[in-house]
């Protein structure tokens, strides 16, 4: 197996000195799981990288190095002199509570997968850098997108709780249900104002408004959720719309901004925001399916919550086309007698899952292909990085939670 470090040409193996000067940075960058847990996460790192296009490649493990130091500094800079809005704010960074990091763990395979050069090794351990610092190093610049989708996106989870007065997320009691609306909701804000801060350093025109396009893509997909008119709660293309609004959105313009930070060429810039467009569609339509196929505990938070919150999702449209029975409940919200008892029924007796998953298999294919037309990759490193995006689909497909 061998890796080889930025700037230089020369493999990395096992028995070198260059290999235990990255070696030690992924074992700091891990120092908060212990030193033997490290080592595992460096032993995953390495074999993942061993680029002989045979077997799986675990997305995750290539990634959880720098993900790692990602979410430690994303966590540094939540800190304020106000206690009990630090407490909120970091409430879903804490350790074990940072769910799939798959959006930052996309961005950093995006980056590489562009790169020429593996990460140096003092690009894996913590930049303590403040987040109103402009980044020199380009590779600090993606990572800084890495840490602004998450703020963006855990934002948008503290906010949706209190709409749909949620109960549970991710597995442990929601913001909102631990310390209440006002301080969910500021909590929120305040992950905003700290992203705003962080993309405003980069000082890129087009990234800031990539990203800015984000939040108001957040809220006029929960607008969309909340005003739809009769008809359109039965349109399969104005449910497409809100989910790209409300998921996909971050995702694409993260990808894109991954890009245009690494100096790739507009092209590529755009596929890789259809990546993301994809990659995001195909999550949340896997995400309402699991709403009806698993189990509160697998999920985190309540099953069947969309309906009972009356927001309708791809499998209650398929289906409605099979059950004429469903179209009142879904123009009504769900708010009669046993209407949610009865429209998972439904749901159950009609292809309305099936089809869905087939959705989101196109959009998956869609995702993959797109890395397919890459401008060519300047490393083996890149070509790995490029089919652990692609696994990620393959993940995304098969997820249980």
């Amino acid at each position: 197996m061998q890796l080889k470090l930025q700037q230089s040409d020369q493999p990395l193996y096992q028995d070198s000195t260059a290999y235990w000067s990255w070696h030690a940075a992924c074992v700091h960058s891990c120092s908060n799981r212990g030193f033997s847990s490290a080592l595992t996460v460096v032993g995953q790192y390495v074999q993942s990288w061993d680029d002989n296009e045979k077997g799986p490649i675990d997305p995750f493990a290539i990634a959880e190095a720098e993900i790692d130091s990602i979410s430690e500094r994303l966590r540094q800079s939540l800190l304020t002199d106000i206690p009990a809005l630090g407490r909120a704010a970091e409430y879903f960074f804490q350790i074990g509570a940072e769910g799939k990091r798959l959006r930052p763990t996309m961005l950093v395979l995006m980056a590489s997968a562009f790169s020429a050069v593996l990460p140096s090794a003092d690009l894996l351990i913590v930049d303590p850098s403040p987040v109103n610092h402009h980044p020199v190093d380009m590779r600090r610049r993606q990572q800084r997108i890495a840490e602004i989708t998450e703020m963006i996106h855990v934002a948008s989870l503290l906010h949706d709780d209190v709409i749909d007065n949620a109960e549970t997320r991710r597995g442990m009691k929601a913001l909102n249900s631990a310390m209440g609306n006002k301080i969910a909701i500021l909590a929120g804000d305040f992950l905003l104002a700290r992203a705003s801060v962080s993309l405003a350093s980069l000082r890129n025109t087009e990234v800031i408004e990539l990203l800015s396009q984000v939040i108001e893509h957040l809220v006029s997909g929960e607008i969309l959720q909340m005003t739809s008119e009769p008809e359109e709660l039965l349109s399969i293309d104005h449910y497409i719309k809100k989910t790209f609004y409300k998921t996909a959105s971050l995702m694409a313009n993260s990808c894109k901004a991954v890009a245009i930070l690494g100096n790739q060429p507009r092209e590529d810039c755009q596929l890789a925001w259809e990546y993301g467009r994809h990659l995001g569609l195909a999550f949340q339509f896997i995400d309402d399916v699991l709403d009806f196929t698993s189990s509160s505990g697998e999920l985190g938070k309540p099953n069947l919550n969309d309906i009972k919150s009356g927001v309708v999702t791809a499998p209650v449209l398929f289906a409605a086309e099979e059950h004429s029975e469903l179209v009142e409940m879904i123009q009504r919200k769900f708010k009669g007698d046993g209407d949610v008892a009865r429209a998972n029924e439904l749901v159950f007796d009609s292809r309305g899952i099936q089809r869905t998953r087939n959705m989101a298999d196109e959009h998956c294919k869609l995702a993959a292909d797109t890395i397919t037309r890459f401008s060519g990759p300047q490393s083996a490193h890149a070509r790995v990085c490029r089919r652990a995006l692609t696994q990620i689909t393959n993940r995304v497909l098969t997820r249980s939670k």
